[in-house]
């Protein structure tokens, strides 16, 4: 009869307390840590224990960097402007944020937050 406190899961894996980590890819918070990496109960995604720091892909799956360029790959309406950012506009280079928009940089000479899915990486 369990009586409070942690118990170990198959395979000695420990749960996460749940204000602590989420799953990357579907963002459920039951997740296991193991010897060697995490892994999530929900969709079964595992992803080394150390902590990458922030990652970022663009809307084709490559990996974005600070200082990378990127180019729209949509046309977007600025919210509370009459600019529209033209697909190929290229940016100066990035710096990436944490938030809904990972995006920091400048484009036509304004400064804006993007989300990655809209861009693509340059070359």
């Amino acid at each position: 009869m369990w009586k409070g406190g942690l118990s170990l899961g198959v395979g000695g894996a420990i749960p996460t307390p749940m204000n602590e980590r989420a799953c990357p890819l579907c963002e459920m918070s039951e997740i296991l840590t193991l010897e060697e990496h995490y892994e999530c109960v929900t969709c079964g995604h595992e992803w080394p224990l150390e902590d990458q720091g922030l990652v970022v892909r663009d809307a084709f799956g490559n990996l974005l960097a600070d200082g990378d360029v990127v180019a729209m790959i949509k046309d977007l309406k600025l919210k509370g402007s009459s600019e529209v950012l033209k697909v190929g506009t290229k940016s100066k280079p990035i710096r990436l944020v944490e938030g809904d928009h990972e995006i920091s940089c400048k484009m036509d000479g304004m400064s804006i937050a993007l989300k990655a899915m809209y861009v693509k990486k340059v070359q």
